[in-house]
């Protein structure tokens, strides 16, 4: 009974150290530009050793840091969160289950070894998303599992390609996959971090996992489910670098980040709207993976998941005091009600748009000045431009609608602050990493600055977009307020950008109709009907009758051989007589 109350913060303590010690052996690994490889063999195959790798280098143990720090958080966060749930072991068990996971892929260099962590957090993810036992819940973790499963799919296809290597260690592998006879494998690889990270046409899982508990997105969306595809490619950079497929996947993310920045303006679920930003950033690291900077994604990749973990807990402590209701319409004027929650939300906001010296400001104003100056078309160009517009734009409206704005909560409620202090204080602390965290990891992972040789108006373009982003945004939810946007812009088209390009509806009612059509036919034609006589079936009733046959072969043939003996002992003893 001690450890079910206490469970959340012996945890939370025990991840929190185990964090901090990651943090110095990958700071002094990353000073010293050491690692170590880990490699127990299991078995010898068609001279391809099936083995189990751990890599402890800079990149993993600085990322286990971060993972490690916020599930502590989120841990700490959730005792108070989901307290008087019935079923609170099972979600700190499952969370940890989670977090155990990510860190086997993170430190997993070997494509057999990954799927510990990549089937994992498949597994987990489902189990969390369907926490809530409704059908809402059933719906969103069908579709979550089975969209990573095809990934999954792709990482299993990849591990057969890669045996004509002689290893499955891709980590060290990858130069040896530049001819053109490796492309089905990048392909796979590209298309299982697709999957993981949500990029089109696999986005439509990524909102619906809002059904799950508002920690479990804090941390799903921050630094584990969502990000285990970009740090895949981060694994496979130097095999990508230059090919066909990077091209593709440029096109595919900047897509992505716009259709997710477009969506969110439309947006009035508090949590979707949060996740949808995921999605955008998902979208700009995998654009700066394309274009050849690993790093760059690796750093945007840690200060982004320090404020939107921030942000999600953010949320939690607003949902929880508007009587579990995430219609950002219905909130307002939480300033007031709710100052230090607001603070941090605000703090999370400003890192989010790239406001200069928070920590997203570093990692964003860098990966789009590389970009700007690197060959790129100019359809990638203005998507670039537009995306970081619109994600000044749909914060601009999610601070109007909740914080500051009318106030739009029933006059009942009783907002405080004083009940949630044990969520604040993870708040408090993710804050400071929302404000010093990018000028930190800049010091440390790029101590020699990038040569960036622009001219000034593209120096001065990221600035400018985010101003008339902010504004555009103030302005439309000023005139939604007192006018009807409905009635000047087309429904259809509101509809398009505001449901993700139907891409929920594509994934869920388009997509399997023809499969589960063929799949009845099958079952009627094939299962139940010709594998009836031709399959397992058939062979046991053609076996049973052959036995049957032999056996009645064998009682007449004794018989007739009996009979016979008989007859012919009667004649010859009345013979001898």
């Amino acid at each position: 009974m001690v450890w079910s109350v206490y469970m959340h913060l012996v945890s939370a303590v025990f991840l929190s150290v185990a964090s901090f010690i990651c943090g110095l052996a990958g700071t002094s690994l990353l000073m010293s530009d050491t690692s170590f490889l880990i490699e127990w063999e299991f078995c010898f195959f068609t001279s391809c050793s099936l083995v189990m790798s751990l890599i402890f280098d800079w990149m993993s143990m600085i990322f286990c840091s971060f993972v490690l720090l916020i599930s502590s958080a989120v841990l700490f966060y959730s005792g108070e969160y989901m307290k008087g749930d019935g079923s609170l072991n099972r979600f700190m068990y499952l969370v940890l289950a989670f977090v155990l996971s990510m860190v086997l892929l993170i430190m997993s260099p070997n494509l057999i070894s990954i799927l510990l962590g990549w089937d994992g957090l498949g597994l987990v993810s489902y189990a969390l998303v369907i926490f809530y036992q409704n059908e809402k819940s059933a719906n969103s973790g069908m579709l979550t599992v089975l969209s990573n499963r095809v990934g999954d799919v792709a990482i299993l296809l990849s591990i057969a390609l890669m045996m004509k290597l002689g290893s499955w260690d891709f980590l060290f592998y990858c130069s040896y996959t530049e001819d053109s006879k490796s492309l089905l494998l990048k392909i796979l690889v590209v298309s299982a971090a697709m999957t993981k990270s949500a990029q089109i046409p696999f986005s439509a899982w990524l909102p619906a996992a809002m059904a799950a508990p508002t920690p479990v997105s804090a941390l799903v969306h921050s630094s584990t489910l969502v990000t285990a595809g970009v740090f895949l490619l981060i694994r496979f950079s130097p095999a990508l670098s230059g090919s066909t497929v990077s091209s593709f996947l440029l096109i595919i993310s900047c897509l992505t980040m716009f259709m997710a920045g477009l969506g969110a303006n439309f947006e009035y679920d508090l949590k979707k709207i949060i996740a949808l930003s995921t999605l955008s950033q998902l979208g700009v690291m995998m654009s700066i993976l394309a274009l050849g900077m690993p790093d760059l994604a690796f750093f945007h990749l840690l200060a982004h998941a320090l404020f939107k973990a921030l942000l999600f807990l953010c949320a939690g402590v607003i949902i929880h005091n508007v009587k579990d209701c995430q219609d950002i319409r219905h909130m307002g004027s939480l300033v007031k009600m709710m100052p230090l929650t607001s603070a941090c939300m605000t703090l999370s906001n400003l890192a989010l748009c790239g406001m200069p010296f928070m920590a997203g400001f570093y990692s964003k104003d860098m990966i789009l000045e590389v970009a700007f100056m690197s060959d790129i078309n100019k359809m990638a160009f203005l998507l670039y431009a537009l995306a970081t517009g619109l994600t000044v734009c749909y914060t601009m409206r999610l601070v109007f609608y909740s914080l500051s704005g009318d106030y739009g909560i029933g006059s009942l409620s009783c907002i405080s602050e004083k009940n949630s202090s044990v969520m604040t204080s993870p708040m408090i602390v993710l804050s400071l990493g929302a404000v010093m965290g990018g000028s930190f990891l800049s010091w440390a992972l790029f101590p020699e600055s990038y040569m960036i040789c622009l001219s000034p108006w593209l120096k001065w373009l990221a600035l400018g977009v985010s101003l008339v982003g902010g504004l555009i945004g103030y302005l439309l939810n000023i005139m939604n307020v007192n006018y009807t946007l409905k009635s000047l812009i087309l429904m259809p088209s509101v509809y398009f950008m505001g449901s993700m390009w139907f891409m929920p509806y594509l994934s869920s009612f388009v997509t399997p109709a023809g499969s589960l059509k063929v799949g009845a036919s099958l079952e009627k034609n094939m299962d139940k009907g010709w594998m009836e006589c031709l399959g397992a079936q058939g062979v046991y009733k053609v076996a049973e009758e052959g036995s049957l046959y032999v056996e009645l072969s064998q009682n007449k043939g004794l018989k007739f051989c009996l009979k016979t003996v008989v007859a012919w002992a009667v004649i010859l003893s009345f013979m001898a007589f």
